[in-house]
Parts: structure tokens; C-alpha cells; sequence
């Protein structure tokens, strides 16, 4: 049986500032020709190897397949970046060059959206724009809702392809120690008549007090998915153990 989840090497054919903060980097493989065609949406790993005196580890960071071109065995990835030198993503993503070659696993499935109520409420910070923006291009051009989304600056606001019927607000942040910005903007916002599929992705503490708000107000789990895609002060590794732990507790209560 053929192991369609392997290890897979990509070579980097271009990379282009989309924003003040993000960068889209094109890949190509001759090992992406069993993906289908339907996994733009989904997920891979990229693979980073972590070298210490005694052992050679490797540290796997999610991103989002902003696009598959099956055709041409192109995947697209955006990935944020930031002024600090920190970041095992953030950093590789700016120093890249083309020629430059990454290992990634998967690909993961993509959450699916629940088209049977009567509008989509999307809310999310820069980590979570390429897959916001992906479900947005895949919505029936009829459909109504609303987008949230925090960015780090002005030139962070990039042209959304969304249905006509959808208003969009910004929220500013670009100090990362404002925390919440986007958890306030949200309960500032009058919503639509009828039900919401809620589909929400962004920092740790914002999206408990999100989750939690939409809990108080009665919109029932089953019409929501939210996930924190990071959480500040800790590393991807850090925050999976504080994300595994707050999924035990939020699935009993």
C-alpha cells in the first residue's frame, strides 16, 4: 500500500512579500503527484531539524496549502513573519532563497464548514488568513457572513476574494502585548439574523475567551470550530501540550 502521508522534499521556486508580514513561497516536487486535487485548504508540516551535542531532532511547524496546482506539481504556503529573530518558520521563511529545499509531511485533512446554517462568522489573526481566505474562495458566491481578522499593520490588509455578501472588519495590532484586540472587536460586533457556522482560528488566550463567549451566548459546539494556532510566550512545542490540555478540559465541560 502506497504511503500517501511520507516525507515528501520540495525545492522552493519563488518567494513574494504579499504583505508588510507574510511571504507566499512557492514549491515544487515531483513527490507532490499523488496529492489530489482537492488539497488546497489542508495542511502540511514543514520538517526542521534541531542539532544539539547529543542528538539531531526534528521540530515540525503546520501551514496552511494556500494552494495546489496538480498540474504542475506547485504548492503555495504563506507564512508570517516578524521583526525578531525568533520563529523557526518565521526565520527559515525569511532567509529562504529559491533553490533552497524543505521536507514536509501530511498532507492533513481541512476542516469543513457547515452549509446548512444561514451565515459563516470567520474570525481570525494573520496565522489563520491563508485558511480564512481559502474557505472564503470556496463558498457559494450567495452566501452571507462576516470576517474578522487582526492584522500587524496597515499593509498587512491584503485584498480578500470573499462573496459579495460579507463585510469585513480590521483590527490593528501591531504590538503583541495588547492582548485580546480581536476578542473585543468580536463582542463589539452586531450580528446577523439567524444562525452562524462560527469558524475561528488565532492566539491561545483570545481564542478561550472567544470559545467561551460564544458559549454564553448559546451557539452550541457543534456549529463552531475553534483553535488557537499559537500562544504567545511559548514555542509550537509548548503550545501543543497547553492545546491538548484545554481540549481534555473544554470536551468535558
Amino acid at each position: 500500500m502506497k504511503d500517501f502521508k511520507r516525507i515528501r522534499e520540495l525545492n522552493l521556486i519563488s518567494k513574494n512579500k504579499i504583505s508588510d508580514h507574510m511571504y507566499r513561497l512557492t514549491f515544487k516536487s515531483n513527490d507532490l503527484h499523488d496529492f489530489s486535487d482537492n488539497e488546497t485548504g489542508g495542511y502540511v508540516k514543514l520538517i526542521f531539524s534541531k542539532q544539539s551535542p547529543n542528538s539531531d531532532t526534528h521540530l515540525v511547524r503546520p501551514y496552511t496549502i494556500r494552494n495546489f496546482r496538480k498540474e504542475k506539481l506547485e504548492i503555495d504556503i504563506d507564512i508570517v513573519v516578524h521583526n525578531e529573530k525568533k520563529g523557526l518558520a518565521s526565520c527559515w521563511a525569511l532567509n529562504a532563497e529559491v533553490g533552497d529545499k524543505i521536507k514536509i509531511s501530511g498532507p492533513g485533512s481541512k476542516q469543513k464548514l457547515n452549509g446548512s446554517l444561514d451565515w459563516y462568522f470567520f474570525i481570525g489573526d494573520m496565522s489563520a488568513l491563508p485558511a480564512i481566505s481559502v474557505n472564503l474562495e470556496m463558498l457559494s458566491r450567495n452566501s452571507r457572513g462576516i470576517i474578522v481578522l487582526e492584522v500587524l499593520s496597515e499593509s498587512d490588509k491584503i485584498k480578500i476574494s470573499k462573496p459579495r455578501n460579507f463585510s469585513i472588519y480590521w483590527v490593528i495590532n501591531p504590538n503583541k502585548e495588547i492582548a485580546n484586540k480581536l476578542y473585543k472587536k468580536v463582542k463589539s460586533i452586531k450580528w446577523l439574523r439567524g444562525k452562524p457556522f462560527i469558524w475561528s482560528a488565532c492566539e491561545f488566550s483570545d481564542m478561550k475567551l472567544l470559545r467561551q463567549y460564544f458559549k454564553n451566548i448559546g451557539v452550541e459546539k457543534e456549529n463552531i470550530y475553534i483553535s488557537s494556532y499559537w500562544k504567545k510566550n511559548s514555542d509550537q512545542e509548548e503550545h501543543k501540550l497547553f492545546k491538548k490540555q484545554d481540549n481534555i478540559n473544554w470536551l468535558k465541560s
